[in-house]
């Protein structure tokens, strides 16, 4: 069964919208995109960001165990307001013994932090 990332790319890829493009409206560079397409579990914010550049449901993509037990789960209640830094970072934790794991979640949970942290660079600054 192939994990999120591997979903993410063949969305993409069916889209026929070029990683080029994605990149630039996220304003992330193409290294993040590829990183990602290597993660087992992507947070909910980055998904849902292709999905709308790409206009793809990926809710339709993970089974409902997978959407239960990992990060991609939106937890915070309905609202109009957009998912936040802080919304990223305690969404739906699952605490594991492996410290592999635990390293992952919070290498993963890093860079959501460092692309939020550039996103709000960019509206700051604006683009160089």
């Amino acid at each position: 069964m192939p994990h999120q990332g591997e979903i993410l790319q063949e969305a993409i890829k069916s889209s026929g919208i070029s990683i080029t493009r994605i990149v630039e409206e996220m304003g992330i560079t193409r290294p993040t995109i590829y990183r990602k397409f290597k993660e087992d579990t992507i947070e909910y914010g980055f998904v849902k960001r292709v999905g709308e550049i790409i206009g793809h449901d990926f809710s339709d993509d993970f089974t409902s165990i997978q959407q239960s037990v990992l990060p991609f789960t939106n937890t915070v209640t309905k609202s109009v307001v957009t998912p936040s830094v802080t919304s990223r970072v305690t969404s739906s934790q699952v605490f594991d013994s492996d410290p592999t794991k635990q390293l992952l979640a919070l290498q993963t949970k890093y860079i959501a932090l460092l692309e939020a942290y550039n996103e709000l660079l960019l509206k700051v600054y604006g683009p160089k």
